[in-house]
């Protein structure tokens, strides 16, 4: 192993200890009052492996992440230890449980993302088509009601990074009744020219919906902010839309791979990021 890629790795790792350290006034210490299981999870498609992370006592509002591209591995579980240090009950599913079982990749730094998409296209299409999540949102929304962890009695939110903004976007209006909350960073394919685009299901949409976009996710698509402003402001249900103007796609995830001009992981804005979603289900899951 060369000293560039030990200095990586071991970057990426103090990272993702200092994103749970930074918890809402909590330490690494407090890890010890975390639960994390493997779970299965029968769906119309089959059987979700899935991790399920929570308090060790209590029941808690329910949180479903979806991840990015790069599928169920160790960030996406630190992220939900740290919901769970917080106070949340998390179920973090493989998005692409239809073809393989996680992890796809272990440790998202060490990929080459052009490499790694003739693996990654299938997986994500198999998410990504029409009918998938809404199948699968409900399964979950099910199974976490059924969990003594959850509390019933209030909202579930849903966050979801870069693949995953969408697929919070469709699991909010397929259990409109049960998620109060979602939040999409960086997430792609939000606005679309198809008539099944994410946007145009804000009037099936009860949750409060926040929405992170990258700059350079702006650059490429300018008018996808004010499209999805003026679909959930037309469905009286505003939607908070903010642009990253320092944070490039992918800025959230710990180990998302370094791109042409270096790291994309970015703590300030992802540490303000997670302060946005914090707030968010601090007042939308009750």
């Amino acid at each position: 192993m060369d000293n560039d890629e030990l200095t990586r790795r071991d970057f990426v790792a103090m990272t993702v200890a200092a994103g749970i350290a930074a918890a809402a006034g909590t330490d690494l210490s407090a890890q010890g009052d975390v639960v994390e299981t493997n779970v299965d999870i029968k769906t119309p498609d089959g059987t979700c492996d899935a991790a399920f992370i929570h308090p060790a006592t209590g029941a808690h509002a329910a949180v479903i992440i979806w991840p990015d591209a790069f599928g169920l591995r160790p960030s996406m579980r630190n992220m939900a230890k740290r919901l769970a240090i917080a106070g949340y009950t998390v179920l973090v599913p493989n998005p692409f449980y239809r073809l393989a079982k996680s992890p796809v990749i272990e440790d998202a730094s060490k990929a080459d993302f052009a490499k790694e998409l003739p693996k990654l296209k299938p997986l994500m299409s198999s998410i990504g088509s029409e009918g998938a999540v809404e199948k699968d949102a409900p399964a979950f929304v099910a199974w976490l009601d059924m969990q003594k962890e959850v509390d019933r009695t209030k909202k579930i939110g849903t966050q979801g990074y870069c693949m995953g903004g969408a697929l919070v976007v469709r699991t909010a209006a397929a259990v409109p009744d049960r998620i109060g909350a979602g939040a999409s960073f960086h997430g792609g394919g939000l606005v679309t020219n198809n008539p099944n685009s994410p946007h145009l299901l804000a009037p099936k949409i009860k949750a409060h919906m926040y929405f992170g976009i990258a700059t350079n996710d702006d650059m490429q698509q300018p008018d996808a902010k004010t499209k999805l402003k003026e679909a959930f402001d037309a469905a009286k249900n505003p939607a908070e839309v903010e642009v990253y103007s320092m944070a490039q796609h992918g800025w959230c995830v710990p180990d998302m791979p370094a791109g042409a001009n270096g790291p994309i992981y970015k703590m300030d804005d992802a540490e303000r990021a997670w302060g946005k979603l914090i707030a968010l289900y601090k007042t939308s899951l009750s």
